[in-house]
């Protein structure tokens, strides 16, 4: 009995229970604006599908990696980042990318999409343009229910904690996915892209 306990605080402590990891973050009040000199990317999960599994994602750097927050079913986290270059990363079963440009004062939107995984759901990082022709645009119907069924959240001291408990799985996990990443056609990347003029 205690070996079953024991393994349960563990799948709970990576997040692979419904609930166990949504616990980290603590919910918040209006969406803030962009600080001074900075760029705010704001990333919303609306969907419920894997619901039971949490995401984090994260803005590397190549030689570390700033943790944003977890993304739970419904839930949406803001990040303050310096404008230029970014590429930013989501961690589930497995590990997903993408590119940035950002430009200060302005607030760009990125949808955490949950996919089918091998055992657990997988999730994607997926630009929201400033293009109403778009498939993913910030003019469309389905934006204005994004916003409105996520709540804004933020990071808890017990998510920090989460995340320097798990910091190597993490990073060991980066590194294996980077190899699939750098392979990628330029092409797909460049679907994968938040560009400037996306944010508003």
């Amino acid at each position: 009995m205690k070996a079953v306990v024991r393994v349960l605080l563990a799948l709970c402590a990576l997040g692979m229970l419904a609930g166990c990891a949504s616990g980290l973050m603590t919910k918040a009040g209006a969406m803030p604006a962009p600080a001074s000199g900075k760029a705010m990317v704001v990333f919303m999960r609306p969907s419920m599908f894997g619901g039971a599994i949490q995401s984090s994602v994260y803005d590397t750097h190549g030689t570390h990696n700033t943790f944003i927050g977890i993304v739970s079913a419904k839930t949406k986290v803001a990040y303050q980042a310096d404008p230029g270059d970014h590429l930013f990363m989501v961690i589930a079963e497995n590990a997903d990318f993408m590119n940035a440009t950002l430009e200060a004062g302005k607030t760009y939107y990125v949808l955490v999409k949950p996919r089918v995984g091998v055992w657990k759901a997988r999730f994607s990082l997926i630009p929201v343009h400033n293009d109403p022709k778009a498939e993913y645009s910030l003019q469309s119907k389905d934006f204005t229910e994004w916003q409105a069924a996520t709540q804004y959240v933020v990071n808890s001291p017990a998510a920090e904690q989460w995340y320097a408990e798990h910091r190597a799985d993490i990073e060991a996990k980066q590194q294996d996915y980077m190899k699939k990443w750098e392979a990628m056609d330029p092409a797909d990347k460049a679907v994968l892209t938040l560009r400037a003029g996306d944010g508003t």
